[in-house]
């Protein structure tokens, strides 16, 4: 039995990829920002949710990854998988306590954050992985970083691929850095989930018109989540 910390697993993809894994036999302890969205994962859970728990956390800011770290920390000293499936997707210009862009604090600095104040837990595991959900993006893909961390003013189409292209550079750090440890980078493809409540309204009603046609099921898009948490036949870092 592993026990494994995901980052976003009350709703969406994380909550899927949740009942896969306990229904390997794992615990499982899930981080979210809503109390109310943890506790209706819990009980949708029935007997397994016994080897389930909750922590509320606000992943956006310095000071809600630092509390969650030390929440996690205080009940569990060894972790075997960290899977990050927290993440915002806005157009907006809007900023969060510490004057970042929610995009990037959320997509990007949660992940790096939460997992370097957790590696002495994730360095007790016998084979430690961490997991980065992200859109589809190509790790030779150009970008400019030349706007990191501040994106001000903050623009989409400009901004998202460094974001997210970070995540990959993170996962070669955590390689070269930690011996032992196995990262990766997965995409999720394209699944209507509660992250899309702040997209656009032209994207919401196109979500609605072609949902059906277009996306993937929320268990499909759960796949490869699952198995790269699961499996411990792929090579570091991974695509």
């Amino acid at each position: 039995m592993k026990t494994i910390l995901i980052a976003g697993g009350n709703s969406g993809i994380g909550l899927q990829a949740s009942r896969d894994l306990l229904a390997d036999g794992h615990r499982l302890v899930l981080l979210g920002r809503d109390p109310r969205k943890g506790e209706a994962a819990l009980a949708s859970f029935g007997t397994a949710g016994d080897r389930a728990s909750f922590l509320a956390a606000d992943l956006s800011t310095h000071d809600g990854v630092r509390d969650a770290a030390q929440l996690v920390l205080g009940q569990h000293d060894r972790i075997d998988a960290l899977v990050h499936t927290t993440g915002v997707f806005t157009f907006q210009e809007s900023r969060t306590a510490d004057g970042l862009h929610p995009f990037f604090a959320v997509n990007y600095l949660s992940r790096y954050h939460l997992t370097q104040l957790l590696l002495p837990a994730l360095r007790h595991a016998g084979r430690p992985v961490v997991v980065m959900m992200t859109a589809a993006i190509p790790p030779t893909d150009d970008a400019d970083f030349g706007r990191f961390p501040e994106f001000a003013p903050f623009g989409f189409s400009r901004d998202r691929k460094p974001v997210q292209l970070a995540n990959h550079h993170y996962a070669a750090h955590l390689t070269r850095s930690e011996p032992g440890l196995a990262a990766g980078v997965v995409n999720a493809g394209s699944a209507k989930t509660d992250i899309m409540r702040i997209a656009p309204w032209y994207m919401r009603v196109g979500t609605k018109v072609l949902g059906p046609v277009v996306f993937d099921s929320v268990k499909t898009s759960a796949h490869n989540v699952v198995e790269a948490t699961r499996r411990d036949d792929w090579h570091t870092p991974l695509y």
